[in-house]
């Protein structure tokens, strides 16, 4: 118990105070010599920087010549095993022209017959878009429509006139067919033209009053009845562009009797 008592001393318990770390080696460059001693030289030895100075001088006359840097072809070589050399298209020295010889063929008569017989040429058609005269070739610019102007050279006056009177044909047979369904109790029955015009006119009259009201609906439409109401308005209106569109496409009208 005494030795313990010895050992116990309040400074014991108080915090001590702990050393700060070592700092590490600072940091040294391994080129910081190199560095130093080319510092120096160009402190002593400025004119250095512009380049070797002991550099030959190109001559006067060696300057650089327009095209010398553009790769040339090597020059063409003669086939050694050709022996013969290439005839010329100019005659010979030898050769003798026949002499003497004249044309029987009257070459006004001829001119007037090939002028009076020639088809006049068509002036190019052309559009001016500016001040100074500038144009441009309308033929092949798109803005003429040529799939309209084709003609195909293999019909015949008999080939059409054989492709009408089948159609005719076909016309016919189609309205003998819809007549005998009409009466044989299918209730389908051909409305004439005026009713056609009558109906049509309703159809656009309606669409006319949708419209109208449609267009005094409030701007913002925050209610659900509104949304409803305008949502109904719109299927109402392209129902009847889709009726009047399909009266406008087909001339001839058929209604299923109720």
């Amino acid at each position: 118990m005494v030795r313990l008592s010895i050992e116990e001393n309040i400074y014991n318990l108080l915090p001590s105070e702990e050393k700060p770390p070592a700092n590490s080696p600072r940091y040294i460059s391994v080129f910081q010599p190199s560095v130093k001693r080319e510092i120096q030289e160009r402190k002593t030895h400025p004119c250095k920087t512009m380049g070797i100075p002991k550099l030959q001088v190109p001559a006067p006359w060696d300057f650089l010549r327009k095209h010398s840097k553009e790769p040339k072809l090597p020059k063409r070589k003669r086939d050694p095993r050709a022996t013969k050399s290439p005839e010329l298209s100019v005659p010979k020295r030898t050769h003798h022209p026949v002499m003497g010889v004249q044309s029987q063929k009257n070459y006004v008569t001829t001119n007037i017959a090939e002028a009076i017989v020639a088809v006049a040429k068509k002036p190019t058609r052309a559009c001016v878009d500016g001040r100074k005269g500038d144009k441009f070739l309308v033929e092949n610019s798109g803005l003429v429509k040529k799939y309209l102007k084709k003609k195909d050279f293999g019909v015949t006056p008999g080939y059409i006139k054989k492709r009408s009177q089948e159609a005719q044909r076909a016309q016919a047979e189609r309205e003998a067919y819809l007549a005998e369904e009409t009466l044989g109790g299918r209730g389908l029955t051909r409305l004439s033209r005026e009713e056609r015009e009558t109906v049509l006119e309703g159809l656009k009259a309606n669409w006319e009053e949708l419209n109208r009201e449609y267009q005094s609906l409030s701007v913002v439409v925050d209610t659900v009845p509104r949304k409803l109401h305008k949502e109904e308005l719109e299927v109402q209106m392209k129902q009847l562009e889709h009726d009047i569109g399909a009266l406008e496409k087909h001339p001839v009208i058929y209604v299923a009797n109720k």
